[in-house]
């Protein structure tokens, strides 16, 4: 293994904090506070250290959260990654994971439907999914994507690469 190409091609590609593995919690936190200290040491205004941070959180405990209500593959092909790169003057935060392909149409559904909304909006299906009863068993209110499409100047941005019949790579940034 070439550590050094993977580098130069993590630099290349702007990458500044890239995670793949497993996600967990005390991994969720761990990089979480190296976000934060990663920016604030380069001196950037504290709410884009925040609307960084805000998307961090949220695509990472999105793949942990899916991770652990799916039967899904171990090992190498069931890793999960998370990127943070600089792009254009802003950041870009990616996450990855193995998905069941039956899970596919509601998500690009879903998240089709927000990049579908205009500011105003936004504000407005946020303020009703914050009035909505949570549905049983859902592992959040559902707030997530639509805090950071508010907090991104960009649509979301996603991509899907069949692995096989059952499982497919879903991947998705978000621009802040």
């Amino acid at each position: 293994m070439d550590l050094f190409a993977i580098r130069e091609e993590l630099s290349k590609s702007g990458v500044m904090i890239c995670f793949t593995g497993p996600f967990s919690h005390s991994i969720i936190d761990e990089i979480g506070q190296a976000v934060r200290n990663h920016l604030s040491a380069e001196n950037i205004a504290k709410a884009a250290v925040m609307d960084v941070f805000a998307a961090y959180i949220e695509l990472a405990q999105n793949v942990k959260n899916y991770c652990a209500t799916r039967t899904l593959p171990t090992g190498d092909q069931g890793s999960s990654i998370i990127t943070i790169a600089r792009k254009n003057g802003r950041y870009q935060v990616s996450s990855g994971n193995v998905v069941l392909r039956e899970d596919i149409p509601p998500l690009l559904a879903n998240i089709d439907s927000i990049n579908a909304l205009d500011p105003a909006g936004l504000k407005a299906r946020y303020k009703e999914q914050m009035r909505k009863d949570r549905q049983p068993g859902a592992l959040g209110a559902g707030l997530g994507l639509l805090d950071i499409a508010r907090r991104s100047p960009e649509k979301l941005s996603y991509s899907v690469r069949d692995l096989d019949g059952k499982y497919a790579f879903f991947s998705l940034a978000a621009t802040v």
